[in-house]
């Protein structure tokens, strides 16, 4: 999958080798997590938990999933309440989804269009999911550390994404699609 990153205001993290192990952890925990069940609804539940329990600095982590008429509309999470329903181009996400690539945004403030859900927030990161040529939804993290995400979370996230959607049966979210 390894798609575009789109990075607004984005320095290189310190914490290298710690996030990488980190990653391979969590990896290993959300295949377990998946092996005995394969409904997306429990999945994303599962994964939202998991991100949000092991990623260090996150104040948000959640799915946004597309509806019929193109919005995104808040899928399962982990945080404080969340905005429900998210144009295409609006925010980080409506962005992610409208241009189909990774955003990895250091400061939310300075994003054009920003929606502030949270206005602790400060750094996020969403990543599409896509199926075939289909993006049927985002992972949305948020951070209230400037800064937060590397492009090595980017990538390292992107992987768990991959995962993700090789495991569960995702045939019945056709409905949000197009």
């Amino acid at each position: 999958m390894m798609g575009k990153i789109e990075i607004d205001g984005l320095e290189e993290a310190e914490d290298y080798d710690y996030r990488r192990e980190l990653y391979c952890e969590m990896r290993e925990k959300l295949r377990s997590l998946l092996a005995d069940e394969d409904d997306w609804l429990a999945g994303m539940a599962n994964m939202a938990a998991l991100l949000y329990d092991q990623l260090p600095d996150i104040n948000w982590a959640g799915f946004y999933l597309r509806r019929e008429d193109g919005d995104l509309v808040l899928g399962p999470f982990q945080g404080r309440t969340a905005c429900v329903r998210i144009p295409p181009g609006e925010g980080v996400c409506g962005t992610a989804l409208e241009r189909e690539k990774i955003q990895l945004v250091a400061d939310v403030h300075e994003f054009p269009g920003h929606i502030a859900c949270d206005p602790r927030s400060r750094s996020e990161l969403v990543l599409p999911l896509k199926t075939e040529d289909n993006v049927i939804g985002v992972l949305d993290l948020d951070s209230p550390n400037p800064a937060r995400f590397s492009e090595d979370d980017a990538r390292q996230l992107e992987r768990l994404v991959e995962i993700f959607l090789e495991e569960v049966e995702i045939d019945n979210l056709k409905f949000y699609g197009q």
